[in-house]
């Protein structure tokens, strides 16, 4: 006789009803987010799947508010995730990389409490090799009186965010997300068209096999960002070394390390004097996922999560992923007055 062991399909709807239920107090509206955003990463999906052989590769003559040049599957993102989220009664107000200014619920439609943040496609530079992309999404709570989103509303730190998530575009579609009850991952069925639980309750290794940079700006680095990377090689301080492992796509670097264990780093360079990554749409929602999952985010010298916000689109230097590669460079860089001045 064969022994047949019975296993669970859990959609991602199933999956939230569930989590929603252990809360007496929920309202839904959270959770109707998290199913508009699965729809529309699901019609990305589809497009980034028929890149290669529809008109949608490649860039348009147009600049995005960083001033860099948009590509085709940005604005089709980008208008994706407004036109799914903009009529469900439960936004206030969204911001996104692609856009200078707040973008605000249309008059016809109901607001609601929550704001979201997002990197429509993440990695998009990376889109005419066919290297993974992603998108990068936060949800905050309105904190103002009005009936719209204010500027009050998106300037939040991190530690508020009520809800995170990535979408990584890859071999498979994977989305990834917190509400701050651990982190879960679920993978596209693309033959139901379904995202199926695939990875719950994901845990980072508290000490990562992988280290994600650009060694290219190594030039540009001040002495203790080198001689971090000095430690993260095994070439000082006694460690064992880290594989050097970067893809350029912000998303499918984190996925990676998330998964095996890791620290992806973008530090100040002379030309990034602030960093290079968007607080708001990708430190955030990223280092809220990392924490839940049991890891670590800094900007070198502070807890990603506390930083205030001044600007939409404001820039900070980055280290997340395993938590004792991240104290590593906390610690390191606790000495960087002493190590400039050597």
């Amino acid at each position: 006789m064969v022994n047949h062991t019975a296993t669970s399909v859990v959609t991602i709807e199933r999956f939230i009803i569930e989590q929603e239920r252990l809360h007496p107090e929920a309202t839904g509206e959270l959770s109707g987010i998290l199913y508009d955003m699965a729809l529309a990463a699901k019609m990305i999906a589809n497009k980034v799947r028929r890149a290669g052989l529809a008109d949608i590769l490649g860039a348009t003559e147009t600049a995005n508010v960083q001033g860099e040049i948009q590509q085709k599957l940005d604005i089709f993102a980008n208008d994706t995730i407004v036109k799914a989220m903009d009529h469900g009664g439960r936004l206030c107000a969204m911001a996104s990389e692609e856009e200078p200014g707040i973008i605000q619920i249309p008059d016809g439609f109901r607001c609601g409490k929550y704001c979201l943040l997002f990197d429509p496609l993440d990695g998009s530079s990376n889109i005419d090799v066919n290297v993974p992309v992603g998108t990068i999404f936060s949800v905050v709570q309105k904190i103002t009186r009005g009936r719209h989103g204010e500027m009050e509303d998106m300037l939040q730190p991190g530690r508020r965010q009520v809800a995170s998530g990535y979408v990584i575009y890859g071999s498979s579609t994977m989305l990834v997300y917190t509400t701050g009850q651990g982190v879960h991952g679920f993978t596209l069925d693309p033959s139901i068209g379904e995202f199926l639980l695939s990875h719950p309750n994901i845990r980072i290794p508290d000490e990562g096999r992988y280290l994600s940079v650009n060694d290219s700006y190594e030039g540009q680095w001040d002495e203790p960002t080198r001689q971090l990377m000095r430690k993260y090689r095994g070439l000082e301080g006694g460690r064992r070394p880290l594989s050097v492992r970067y893809v350029g796509s912000l998303v499918a670097d984190f996925h990676r390390n998330l998964l095996g264990g890791g620290v992806f780093c973008y530090p100040v360079n002379k030309k990034n004097l602030n960093g290079k990554l968007r607080l708001l749409y990708e430190a955030n929602p990223l280092a809220f996922i990392c924490e839940q999952a049991g890891g670590a985010a800094s900007d070198g010298t502070r807890r990603v999560l506390d930083i205030h916000p001044h600007e939409l689109h404001q820039r900070v230097p980055l280290y997340i992923g395993s938590k004792r590669d991240v104290d590593l460079a906390v610690q390191t860089f606790a000495h960087r007055s002493e190590l400039v001045g050597a």
